[in-house]
């Protein structure tokens, strides 16, 4: 079926389409399913059509809709194995001999002294002096208004129960349509200031305490001794023959395998469609 054809079915489905609770199409006339045949938006991914379908009017549907793409098989003779030569390594040998291995270097401990410390009592300030602010609570009156909450607007909706054949055997993902949202009031009731607070300064003196604490007399202090460097006897594993390879030639293998060959790359594309309801 050419797609001016199913333009047209498109066009007539949605005239019958009367008495569902969601989204009720509007008849399409034979002059705007020409124009939609020659305005298929194709594209690669979901988002490149956008979140919403362009130049779409109040209580239509459209559906995301995905194309796949079209293959075929081909036979086609691949390389199996390039053959060449093949290296057959021959592992090396070893042997076990005993060594002297250095643990621990030589160097120093350190040997802590602890530092002296002794107790001395002084007077510490606690608070210092500031001044404490008395409010006057400011006076106020409860008015009644009525406020504009959501201004008149259009919105797009989720549909479902798509019932519009789809153009070229793809799948529904997405059904969005375009509904009419009236303005929302409400009336509110706030309290307004007569009169504002006043604040007063009152004078709080500082605060003192008497305290006992530990000061540091004489620091810490360190020895260096002197640690021997320690030896141990280990078994070391060395090589006694380095390993060698030999060369095998090998002739190249083939075989014939079928290749799938892409004809027609998939795409996504808004289609019009019916829906049997809309969430509200």
């Amino acid at each position: 079926m050419s797609t001016f054809k199913k333009s047209l079915v498109l066009a007539a489905a949605a005239a019958m389409a009367v008495g569902f609770s969601g989204c009720t199409q509007q008849a399409a006339a034979v002059n705007t399913a020409k124009n939609s045949a020659n305005t298929v938006v194709k594209a690669a991914n979901p988002s490149d059509l956008g979140l919403y379908p362009p130049n779409a009017r109040p209580g239509e549907c459209y559906a995301k809709v995905y194309i796949p793409p079209k293959y075929k098989v081909v036979p086609e003779k691949v390389l199996v194995d390039e053959g060449g030569v093949k290296l057959k390594v021959i592992p090396p040998k070893y042997a076990y001999k005993t060594e002297k291995k250095l643990v621990r270097q030589p160097g120093y401990k350190l040997v802590c002294k602890p530092p002296v410390y002794k107790t001395v009592t002084e007077r510490v300030l606690v608070k210092p002096a500031s001044y404490k602010l008395v409010t006057i609570p400011a006076k106020y009156k409860t008015v009644t208004e009525r406020v504009l909450v959501r201004p008149a607007t259009t919105e797009w909706r989720r549909g479902s129960g798509v019932t519009t054949p789809i153009a070229g055997g793809g799948k529904v993902t997405d059904v969005n349509c375009l509904v009419k949202i009236p303005p929302k009031y409400k009336t509110i009731t706030k309290r307004v200031m007569v009169s504002p607070p006043q604040t007063k300064k009152i004078p709080i003196p500082a605060q003192y305490k008497t305290i006992t604490k530990r000061v540091l007399v004489k620091p810490a202090e360190t020895v260096k001794v002197p640690i021997p460097p320690k030896y141990k006897t280990v078994r070391v594993k060395v090589m006694v023959e380095p390993p060698k390879t030999i060369e095998i030639k090998t002739p190249p293998k083939y075989k014939t395998v079928p290749k799938k060959i892409k004809v027609s790359n998939a795409y996504y594309t808004w289609q019009r469609v019916q829906c049997r309801t809309v969430s509200h």
